[in-house]
């Protein structure tokens, strides 16, 4: 039976599927409709619950939550049974080729197996390393994953504050990173060159000596809007994406601007796309530091005045609105926090998107006139 064991893994992630790529019909239909059941039952449940079960008193939401762990245990069982069956079939395989087949096909089928189990390792950070006998290396991406977790959770926990789980962003990163520096130097080491064990940071050292920059680590960075601008050395550029980034996704948060929640996406994919590009132009020798916003950089003053404005808001939307919301109330009879929540952060975002209205139209008279002279 000649199946591709990396494929037959990668199906597994669906339950059943990859049982039945390896002709394991019987498991793999069971696997499939016992998850597939468990996951229609609980979708169905959320449906009707609400309108049928809630009246009568029922904890449907408890029965969500354990319908949706017994999903999750079919599925590590069906990746369990799936990883073990290919276990069995590679030390079949290596017995059945070693006896029929010459050195050359011996020699496919084992780095075929290497490729295989170490890409299936990799799926945790630094494991993958391990396997290639590059341990400092593989503790590198180990610690660096699971510590800014903890660190992360830790944090969040601690002081409370839930906008530190924006650092999960990283996790994504170092994940990516790792696997694509797994499959790197898996193809390096088949191809014959012998692996050094040294950090990612003796990398970047080396690149740095030889005035480079890597293209795989800039499109890893450039996952989170600015770093990769950063590390091509673009600091205003990737500094200004970055903040603009992270600022837009709390400015809109507090504000409750959902109408504008398009922008992060836009946002994201514009530094993404950027940061390939100026790595293109740096290996030219043609990258600048160039501010994408220009108009901040030439009236900062302004930018210092919309800083000012901002933290008078946060003053009296935390501090002052609060504090005095009941004691106007016993004085006027008005329900300052109704109108406040109601009108205020409406206007706000209304003079925003006037102000700029106004700012480009001015902009366009200007450029007019100087095009009429």
């Amino acid at each position: 039976m000649n199946k591709s064991k990396l494929l037959a893994f990668m199906l597994a992630f669906i339950p059943g599927l990859g049982h039945i790529y390896l002709q394991r019909k019987v498991r793999g239909i069971l696997y499939g409709l016992a998850f597939a059941g468990t996951v229609g039952l609980g979708i169905v449940l959320a449906i009707v619950a609400p309108s049928v079960l809630v009246p009568y008193g029922s904890h449907y939401d408890q029965m969500l939550i354990g319908l949706l762990l017994l999903a999750i245990a079919i599925w590590g069982i069906n990746m369990i049974d799936m990883i073990m069956t290919l276990l069995s079939l590679a030390g079949n395989g290596q017995r059945n080729v070693g006896t029929e087949a010459n050195n050359e096909l011996i020699k496919a089928d084992i780095e075929q197996q290497e490729r295989f189990f170490t890409i299936v390792l990799s799926f945790i950070p630094g494991v993958g390393h391990f396997h290639l006998g590059l341990n400092y290396r593989g503790l590198t991406f180990l610690v660096g994953f699971f510590g800014l977790a903890t660190m992360i959770l830790f944090v969040t926990i601690l002081t409370g504050q839930g906008g530190f789980l924006i650092f999960v962003l990283g996790l994504p990163i170092i994940w990516i990173y790792s696997l694509f520096d797994t499959i790197q130097l898996l193809n390096r080491k088949q191809n014959g060159e012998v692996l050094v064990d040294q950090s990612i940071m003796d990398d970047l050292e080396i690149y740095k000596e030889n005035g480079r920059k890597s293209k795989g680590i800039t499109t890893v960075l450039a996952i989170f809007p600015g770093a990769g601008h950063m590390y091509l050395g673009l600091q205003q550029r990737g500094l200004q994406l970055m903040i603009g980034f992270v600022l837009s996704i709390y400015i809109l948060d507090i504000l409750r601007m959902s109408l504008f929640l398009f922008l992060i996406p836009v946002i994201w994919f514009y530094s993404f796309f950027d940061a390939l590009q100026q790595q293109a132009k740096h290996e030219m020798g043609t990258a600048k530091d160039v501010p994408v916003f220009k108009y901040f950089i030439n009236h900062k003053r302004w930018l210092g005045v919309a800083f000012i404005l901002l933290g008078l808001f946060f003053i009296v939307d935390s501090i002052l609105v609060p504090a005095f919301a009941d004691n106007l109330y016993g004085v006027f009879g008005v329900d300052i926090l109704y109108y406040y929540h109601r009108y205020l952060q409406i206007g706000i975002v209304s003079i925003l998107l006037l102000g700029v209205g106004v700012r480009l139209l001015m902009g366009i008279k200007k450029h007019d006139k100087v095009e009429g002279k």
